[in-house]
């Protein structure tokens, strides 16, 4: 196999004979002429393709891979969970082991302390349930004209159809007619545009104000000096709940703080979360309820009728212990710091080249290579596989870098390398 990094030109990794997958964001006339790439092993902040031709994971995956590919003691816990019990149940009175467990660990290191812990099957879910939570909580307080959920141009909140409605991107939405009635979008660095709209419509229809504190699939856009701040007042001021999307964000991607919403100073009233909760061992989310938002429904006699088969799975709560375990042990909140600052130093010579529009980084383990033409994002991920380096195009023109915490400043090197030579 060629660990080594040797490229193979012909296209190693690729697999056209198999046509039954039907991929997630996609042209699939394009992926059944040309094959997939087919990633066949991971290891630290490599993967290998089928053939064994190593490439430096750019993104962890889809922003989730925090504690890297390949971790047998992930690995361990959860064959050892699944071995005693794979799931039963979160609904009612049941629950499993892990899952308390999990629930209790995450309480103490939420945003806001004492926050109820309700658990998903992965990140929409987890912005869905948010989004009926918002609702059915000023429900309970007899303000039923509450209702209206805004979201901010550019943003992501996963494909459920709340998600999609409350998101701010365009092309998400086309085809599907009406997706969820009583949502608005703002524009997603202006605090004015949120005063505007309440002013427009009036504080006592809006439920909730949904925020990712870095934008990420929507483009991989920083948050303005003060802006967060700034919205989340603006929301105490109006009786508006403030929900920080942190599924890309949480379990240390924002560097140094467990939580974007820990980093800035937030205090929301509810957060969404998924990816880095597991790393992506297995799919599990998790939303975090602050006490006073939880307080209704913890008094007696009110159902909650919401919940998931998988939710609070006892094999994936297994994987999220065990995987954050390994982020307090290595110091990986400190490790994404650190990539902060190395990606924010060697990624600022790429602005300067002429196809390349801009270079976001100082936040955190993300950052962004903005192209020029943003319609070459699909060409330049292929070449960067010719390069060593396996990326992703994010929504406008963005090509996103959310590395792995594993990640050392000599593999930053090399990522940026690939792209230096990739952008010719």
């Amino acid at each position: 196999m060629r660990e080594s990094g040797e490229r193979d030109p012909a296209g190693s990794g690729k697999c056209g004979a198999m046509n039954a997958l039907w991929h997630g964001f996609a042209d699939m006339g394009a992926v059944t002429r040309d094959g997939a790439f087919v990633v066949a092993r991971g290891d630290g902040a490599y993967i290998y393709d089928t053939a064994g031709t190593r490439y430096l994971d750019a993104t962890a995956g889809l922003w989730f891979a925090n504690v890297g590919h390949g971790r047998a003691e992930i690995a361990d816990a959860v064959a050892a969970q699944l071995r005693t019990i794979a799931h039963y149940s979160n609904f009612g009175d049941l629950t499993e082991p892990p899952t308390q467990e999990l629930a209790e660990k995450l309480s103490a290191i939420a945003p806001v302390p004492g926050s109820k812990i309700f658990f998903t099957s992965g990140g929409s879910d987890s912005v869905e349930t948010a989004a009926k939570l918002a609702r059915r909580y000023w429900h309970e307080l007899g303000r039923t004209d509450k209702k209206i959920l805004v979201g901010r141009r550019l943003a992501y909140h996963g494909m459920h159809y709340a998600g999609t409605a409350i998101g701010g991107l365009a092309g998400n939405k086309e085809g599907y007619g009406e997706l969820v009635a009583d949502t608005r979008t703002v524009e997603w660095n202006d605090a004015k545009a949120l005063l505007a709209l309440i002013e427009e419509i009036g504080a006592e229809q809006i439920a909730a104000f949904f925020c990712e504190p870095v934008i990420g699939a929507g483009g991989v856009y920083l948050p303005p000096d003060g802006y967060l701040a700034e919205v989340r007042q603006i929301c105490r001021d109006h009786d508006i709940l403030f929900v920080a999307d942190e599924v890309v964000t949480g379990f240390g991607r924002i560097g140094g703080s467990w939580f974007a919403s820990t980093r800035f100073g937030l205090e929301p009233d509810l957060v969404t979360t998924a990816k880095g909760l597991t790393s992506g061992y297995l799919p599990m989310g998790a939303v975090f309820i602050a006490p006073h938002l939880a307080e209704p429904f913890f008094a007696g006699g009110v159902w909650w009728r919401h919940g998931y088969t998988y939710g609070g799975h006892a094999g994936a709560a297994a994987a999220a212990l065990a995987n954050l375990a390994i982020i307090e042990r290595e110091g990986l909140l400190e490790e994404a710091a650190r990539l902060e600052a190395t990606l924010h130093t060697l990624l600022a010579p790429l602005a300067e080249h002429p196809r390349v529009a801009e270079v976001r980084s100082g936040v955190g383990a993300v950052a962004a290579v903005q192209l020029a033409d943003p319609s070459e994002g699909p060409a330049l991920v292929k070449t960067l596989r010719e390069h060593g380096v396996s990326g992703r195009a994010a929504g406008q023109g963005a090509m996103q870098i959310s590395p792995s915490f594993v990640m050392t400043d000599a593999q930053v090197g090399e990522l940026v390398d690939g792209f230096t030579r990739a952008l010719g």
